[in-house]
């Protein structure tokens, strides 16, 4: 019967892989319907050959999110396992490599797979999707690997203010603590990639900015990735601004949940327009993510389909 072996070299990343109380462990076995035992750190797999092969892609994905993470999350057991069943149905991406050492990211769907490789192919993409489907964080995580990789020079993160009317003069505090809470979604995602003290670097020396979108007006951004958040809450005029800030050697994202408009009601949101009017446009890519793309707490998916009913 044909049989393989892993190498995990570290006895805390195969309790990991494993599972609490072995419960990966188990759906993998039964899954795959192979042999799976662990001896000196090694785990050994027997089975049809087949079988064997695919248990081992997922072993050895368990094991570089281990390295990686420190856990393993039963969705990422799922994801893998509807990846070896069906392998032209999730093709497996190439990692997202961000700037910390041995960290890389995987897109954790078909669709986020897509959305990554629309990103890479093309100068501007838009992006619609749920809440927790990944538009923002991927969209970030590439900004920082084409950093780290020089292709580009500065990141811009923009955000509309929307919920303060974008009149934040009337708010308390400097302009920083005016626009900090309407950013910090950017930053938190920004700080998943990077240390703390790498982020204060960086936008200390404005390699990374983050801005209000009222406040890119006037700017012609050269040799940048330029995302623009919650883009549903953009008006028209403002993502006409927006789009016609790109400069030379420089990618812009536009994503945003279609769902989830704070405007008045008499008001187009820009996003809508946007993939409306620039869905033939070359050199600009549409990326529409579903239920299956969110990747937060599996409560969420069933939320967003309540609400979509």
């Amino acid at each position: 019967m044909p049989r393989t072996s892993i190498a995990v070299l570290d006895s805390k990343r195969l309790v990991a892989i494993f599972g609490p109380r072995d419960q990966h462990l188990r759906r993998i076995r039964s899954t795959l319907g192979v042999g799976v035992s662990a001896r000196d750190d090694t785990i050994q797999i027997e089975g049809d050959e087949p079988a064997v092969l695919r248990a081992a892609e997922v072993f050895e994905e368990l094991d570089r999110i281990a390295r990686d993470h420190g856990a393993v999350e039963p969705d990422e057991v799922t994801r893998l396992l509807a990846r070896v069943a069906d392998p032209a149905a999730q093709p497996a991406p190439d990692p997202i490599e961000v700037a910390r050492p041995g960290r890389a990211l995987v897109p954790k769907s078909a669709g986020q797979a897509a959305y990554v490789q629309a990103i890479r192919d093309h100068d501007i993409v838009l992006c619609t999707g749920p809440a927790g489907s990944g538009k923002t964080f991927l969209a970030v995580a590439l900004a920082v690997a084409s950093l780290r990789a020089g292709q580009v020079r500065k990141i811009v993160l923009v955000r509309p203010a929307v919920e303060a009317g974008e009149s934040l003069g009337y708010l308390p505090g400097d302009m920083q603590a005016k626009i900090n809470p309407y950013l910090r979604p950017l930053l938190d995602a920004l700080r998943e990639m990077m240390d703390f003290e790498a982020v204060k670097r960086l936008t200390e020396q404005d390699i990374v900015e983050m801005i209000p979108l009222a406040y890119m007006r006037g700017r012609t951004l050269n040799d940048a990735f330029i995302i623009l958040d919650e883009a549903q809450n953009s008006t028209v005029a403002q993502m006409k601004m927006f789009l016609t800030r790109l400069g030379h050697g420089s990618k812009m994202v536009i994503c945003g949940d279609t769902t989830q408009i704070d405007l008045p009601a008499d008001r187009t949101s820009g996003l809508i327009d946007a993939v409306r009017r620039l869905r033939d446009v070359p050199g600009c890519g549409l990326v529409q993510l579903g239920g299956a793309d969110i990747v937060r707490h599996a409560i969420v998916q069933r939320i967003v389909e309540a609400y979509g009913r």
